[in-house]
């Protein structure tokens, strides 16, 4: 056991500003005999020490200082101080006194901080000397220290040419807010540099550092490469398409493009088409003569330096697409034709026909076509296609006239009509070159025309001479002419023709009937005996006086005939044979 009065309390107490600091005394006196007094102090900025508190047995004398409100003390004699701020930080004492053991003293040093000082502040401007940037940060306690970094490295004062300013203000508040200013040469290397401070402070004992962001430098340098480059949808450019002519060089700021194409042996300015202080020259739908030597030059408004570079833009096309035919002279029905295609490009071409429907004919340049009509397409299209190029064709349609007599397709023959109405006779023609179609008749005509096609439409009333001679439609044009009749038919005595069949016909069924009743008659009678032995000829009469003779008149065929003849409408007379036949029959 000790034989002396100890004091033990912690060196340093750690508070965040605003809260309550607590500073323990802790004494041993020996024999375990009692204090006669426990006095607290504060040493203010002049070194001196203030009374807090005076503690005896007989009870707790509190001093009036400028802590009074703030302070408190324990059962176990220990200090409490709240709403610590930064003008806390001082050192605090604690004096025992042990009457024969003495007076014994320690004290805890109260150090203050704020939980995190504010992010650094980083901006950044050029300047002569070249300011990269400045960093401030805010409301820290104790003060903290700044450190510049480039690229992850750390930069040190008066090396390389590296400078540093820095300030620290101490706030009423009793925070401190730290300035640090960097300043350093740059060169063109430095356009991908990025700068950030780290500010350092101290946390419950512990050494911290909050980093700021990260910045760049605008430096400025001349340029010293141009590129120029086509920029196209596709690969291949072809005519029609868009071409952009990119220029694009090192400098900062960027330089002024001028644009120009080569003609001949001089330079043609193209800046007017170029948008402004862009780099970018478009060229819309181009075609053959957008082929040639593109320049763009820079120009460093600060030195006035120049750089030219150019480029050579292809533009793949398809031109002179013809079409051939052999022969050339005029073509007749059946005859025969060959068409030849051709056309003129820098890549190699393939061809195809097509009918004017859009179906495929054939592969290849040329088209053979054998024995023509009137029927036959007339119109054929040829398909030019660049394979290397894709989208690159070009299509020629070329038509086929067949010329021929005219030929009439199509007539209202025969026609069946009644006196004094009024019809319509048609009659369709085809025939190149244009036919005329005329009538035989007057009436009122409609005519419709379709390429080599000709109908007309005539409105006539029957009129008994017209029922009797029909129509004719003629068509003629300088190489023919084509004739066709109309017959007309009267309704009323085809009925008649008809009428008379009929009768014809029932009469024919009548005597086939009385003949069969007659037959079997005679048999019943026993007069027409049964099997082979009996067999008789009813043709032959017997002499008997009950016998019954059947005739049948020779004439008979003459009746049959003219039966034929009616039914194909062609004898009337006959008809009337049958009917006169008929009335005289037993």
């Amino acid at each position: 056991a000790a034989s002396r009065l100890e004091i033990s309390m912690p060196p340093v107490v750690e508070v965040e500003i605003g809260g309550t600091a607590r500073i323990e005394c802790n004494f041993y006196i020996p024999e375990n005999a009692s204090y006669t007094y426990i006095d607290w102090f504060y040493v203010d900025r002049s070194n001196r020490q203030v009374r807090l508190y005076h503690v005896t047995a007989s009870g707790v004398l509190e001093d009036d200082t400028d802590y009074k409100k703030r302070l408190s003390l324990g059962e176990d004699k220990a200090l409490s101080l709240s709403a610590v701020t930064v003008h806390d930080a001082r050192t605090f004492m604690c004096q025992v006194g042990a009457g024969s053991y003495g007076v014994g003293e320690n004290s805890t040093e109260l150090s203050v901080y704020s939980e995190l000082p504010a992010n650094p502040d980083l901006c950044s401007r050029l300047s002569l000397p070249p300011q990269i940037a400045k960093c401030v940060s805010k409301n820290s306690f104790p003060a903290p220290n700044v450190t510049w970094h480039k690229n992850g490295e750390q930069l040190h004062a008066q090396e390389d040419g590296v400078t540093i300013q820095s300030t620290l203000t101490r706030e009423s508040s009793g925070l401190y807010t730290v300035s640090s200013t960097l300043y350093a040469p740059v060169t063109r290397q430095d356009r991908h540099s990025r700068y950030h401070c780290t500010v350092h402070y101290t946390l419950r004992g512990q050494r911290r550092a909050l980093e700021s962001r990260g910045v760049k430098v605008n430096v400025f340098y001349p340029a010293e490469h141009l590129k120029l480059q086509v920029v196209s949808s596709s690969a291949l450019v072809k005519e029609g398409d868009n071409v952009t002519l990119v220029c694009e060089a090192d400098g900062n700021p960027p330089p002024v493009f001028s644009f120009y194409k080569k003609h001949l042996d001089e330079w043609q300015d193209l800046t007017s088409l170029a948008e402004p202080e862009s780099g970018v020259l478009n060229l819309r739908d181009v075609n053959k003569s957008s082929n040639g030597t593109y320049k763009c030059q820079s120009l460093d408004l600060d030195d006035m330096s120049q750089i030219e570079e150019d480029v050579d833009l292809v533009v793949n096309y398809i031109e002179g697409v013809r079409v051939k035919m052999e022969p050339s002279s005029t073509l007749r029905e059946g005859d025969n034709v060959t068409l030849s295609c051709d056309a003129h490009s820098p890549v190699d071409l393939k061809y195809h026909w097509r009918d004017e429907k859009g179906k495929k004919l054939v592969d290849g340049s040329q088209l053979f076509l054998k024995n023509l009509t009137f029927e036959s397409p007339s119109t054929f299209s040829c398909k030019v296609m660049a394979p290397s190029v894709p989208g690159l064709e070009q299509s020629k349609k070329v038509s086929v006239a067949v010329e021929g007599e005219p030929r009439i397709v199509a007539i209202s023959s025969p026609l069946y009509v009644r006196q004094d109405e009024v019809i319509n006779l048609t009659c369709k023609a085809i025939a190149v070159p244009r036919p005329t179609l005329q009538w035989s008749i007057n009436g009122t005509a409609h005519e419709y025309v379709d390429n080599q096609h000709i109908a007309s439409n005539l409105t006539v009333r029957v009129s008994h001479d017209l029922l009797q001679a029909g129509a004719k439609c003629r068509v003629s044009n300088r190489l023919g002419v084509s004739e066709k009749h109309i017959q007309l038919v009267d309704q009323k005595s085809t009925a008649e023709s008809q009428g008379v069949i009929i009768v014809a016909i029932i009469v024919a069924i009548l005597v086939v009937a009385v003949l069969g009743a007659v037959i079997y008659f005679l048999h019943k009678k026993g007069k027409i005996p049964c099997g082979r032995a009996g067999k008789q000829d009813i043709t032959k009469p017997e002499a008997r006086k009950d016998k019954i003779v059947v005739e049948v008149k020779s004439d008979k065929l003459s009746e049959e005939a003219g039966l034929l003849q009616g039914a194909n409408g062609e004898k009337r007379a006959a008809a009337d044979q049958v009917g006169q036949s008929d009335g005289h029959r037993p």
